[in-house]
């Protein structure tokens, strides 16, 4: 039997390429910050995949600063703001009487949402919890109207892991950049970051497009490796290391670097880069980058829905139509339970998610879709399906196939819920 996976937003196989890679790259086993041969071959091999990482951002390459992966970058792009802030004289928590606020929205991953909420709590700044729309897209005027003298952050995800709405990013940069260009000199900066793990393949990334001032990435997002990731931070912002010890990436980042998943992180990006080169960005959607492997997916996508929608009843897609990746699809199935939708699927070689990979062993709902103003009902009987490179026609009719018995069974077992 032929598995299916259908779970590329939790994690995407590794390219054979970047395998090939990664196998090449395991003979450079030299501290990159040794000064002797061995050494200095990591090193060049670091340098060399941040800068082509850097020209995939359209940054600089000292502005990348590499980690374990999106939580770590997510972590250093708050904690790292809040602590360059309130890390006065004598180590104070607050600059002159200020606490520090920051914007973000209940429907981030849990690595922006946590820490915020975190912070929040120990006392150490001030919060506001932007509410998407029913469509799950945050709109601008609603980030501008909460802006406060003591605003230093903006943190929102370029696409959302769950249901795969896109954000506008573009537009929430230029409203801070316009903010910034008019505020009181005696005010704090207020700097943007996004949270762009589920963007990278499908939508363009160029920074100063995006106006952003710190970007996330993860390898394995990309068909890359686990446990490599990184943190974009423009020039000029400032931000304090998160991990201490050595003086590594810039001294924002301590820790011997992972020489082997840096290269392989390089390597995935370049295949997107290849893949992208030449492409047309949507009208509609400026972001999206038109691909061959986007459109493709967008036709699997819409193909996928349609006939979920069209022979299985009271099913709802959640997240906007039109605005959300080529690769995702959240579907509510009222009367069937999330989890035993999954585990009827991958008894058959079929593998989904009942919403992040990271929380997916919670019995709460979906933080997600409840923001979005869905019923516990609904957010309860949620599958999320996120196709990939490997991912046919003839995988997604398999699933078409089975999934209206599975639901039909399971309807038939459960008390009815409105």
């Amino acid at each position: 039997m032929k598995k299916i996976y259908l779970d590329h937003a939790a994690t995407t196989p590794i390219d054979e390429r970047v395998k090939e890679v990664m196998l090449e790259t395991l003979n450079t086993f030299g501290n990159p910050s040794s000064i002797h041969g061995f050494g200095q071959d990591a090193r060049n091999t670091i340098e060399q995949s941040r800068k082509t990482i850097a020209d995939f951002l359209g940054a600089k390459p000292s502005e990348i600063i590499f980690t374990s992966g999106g939580s770590e970058s997510d972590n250093l792009a708050i904690k790292g703001v809040v602590d360059s802030f309130c890390r006065a004289e004598g180590g104070r928590r607050k600059v002159d009487g200020i606490t520090p606020h920051i914007i973000t929205s209940q429907f981030e991953h849990h690595a922006v949402l946590n820490t915020v909420k975190e912070l929040e709590k120990k006392g150490m700044i001030e919060a506001s919890y932007i509410k998407p729309t029913a469509e799950g897209i945050i709109e601008v005027k609603d980030i501008v109207s909460e802006i406060r003298e003591n605003t230093v952050l903006v943190s929102i995800m370029y696409v959302n892991n769950e249901i795969g709405t896109v954000q506008p990013i573009r537009e929430i940069g230029k409203e801070i950049a316009k903010i910034n260009d008019g505020r009181n000199p005696n005010y704090p900066k207020i700097l943007f970051h996004t949270d762009a793990v589920q963007a990278a393949e499908y939508f363009f990334m160029k920074v100063d497009y995006l106006m952003a001032d710190l970007l996330t990435m993860t390898a394995h997002k990309i068909y890359g490796l686990k446990g490599t990731g990184l943190l974009y931070v423009r020039q000029g912002t400032k931000i304090l290391s998160e991990i201490t010890g050595g003086e590594q990436e810039f001294k924002k980042r301590a820790g011997t670097e992972n020489t082997v998943g840096i290269a392989a992180f390089a390597k995935a990006v370049e295949l997107i880069t290849l893949e992208q080169k030449d492409a047309e960005r949507d009208n509609t959607i400026k972001s999206l980058v038109l691909s061959n492997e986007s459109k493709r997916l967008i036709v699997l996508r819409d193909y996928f829905v349609k006939n979920i929608l069209t022979n299985i009843s009271d099913t709802e897609l959640n997240g906007d139509e039109l605005f959300r990746s080529p690769a995702n699809v959240n579907i509510s199935f009222l009367n069937a339970e999330g989890e035993s939708i999954l585990l009827n699927l991958d008894m058959l070689g079929i593998a989904a998610s009942s919403g992040s990979a990271c929380t997916s062993g919670a019995l709460e709902p979906s933080h997600v879709l409840l923001s979005i103003g869905k019923p516990h009902a609904k957010a309860h009987g949620s599958i999320r399906f996120t196709f990939g490179r490997e991912t046919t026609k003839e995988d997604i009719d398999k699933v078409l196939k089975v999934l209206p018995g599975i639901i039909e069974k399971l309807r038939a077992m459960a008390p009815k819920l409105n």
